[in-house]
């Protein structure tokens, strides 16, 4: 079976256990800081897949890194959050900016990918954007740390659909390709 079939396979089948987890509301079961062990261990999981794992590694590296940068078009899903907080189902500290940071991800994440810049210059684009992708996508988990363990109320609609699939499956995905981007990006430098 091919690496890419393989990886294909994993990502399925970790996507259809984030959506059962989230039907059956598991996350609220959980006490509050166990969320976020899960969304650092799945993250943690993908990294050691990709530095430890030689042919999951090399798959990954085989991908275009305007590729890796388009999977943070999702984090327009700070829209949502903007809405919710109308709403008054998330406090304001986590989804104004959280919200506004992501989106602004989100679209730099487009221009990048989509627009005609010269290989340097997307490279030096793709570094900053990294950097304060990174930053945000840590602040946001911050934040969600900080408020769940205050009041885990406030939070609740981080625990059922569509948004329990942030730490069960997005929110890893996101600070794990930040972190496969930075040691693309070092090779490349070093190689240079």
């Amino acid at each position: 079976m091919s690496t890419a079939l393989v990886v294909r396979l994993v990502f399925w089948l970790w996507f259809i256990a984030a959506v059962v987890a989230g039907q059956r509301l598991t996350l609220q079961h959980l006490p509050p800081p166990a969320t976020q062990g899960v969304l650092f261990g799945l993250t943690a999981l993908l990294l050691f897949g990709y530095f430890r794992l030689a042919p999951l590694r090399a798959w990954v590296d085989s991908l275009d890194l305007r590729a890796l940068v388009l999977l943070h078009v999702i984090r327009f899903v700070g829209v949502y959050f903007l809405l919710l907080y109308r709403r008054g189902e998330l406090p304001y500290s986590f989804a104004v900016p959280g919200g506004i940071g992501d989106i602004v991800v989100a679209t730099f994440a487009l221009v990048i990918v989509f627009a005609p810049l010269a290989e340097p210059q997307r490279l030096r684009v793709t570094s900053i954007w990294n950097v304060a992708g990174l930053v945000d996508i840590l602040l946001v988990v911050s934040t969600a740390i900080r408020l769940t363990l205050a009041d885990p109320s406030q939070m609740r609609a981080l625990t059922r659909l569509p948004l329990s699939l942030l730490p069960t499956f997005l929110v890893p995905l996101i600070i794990a390709t930040h972190i496969v981007i930075f040691a693309r990006l070092a090779r490349v430098r070093s190689a240079a």
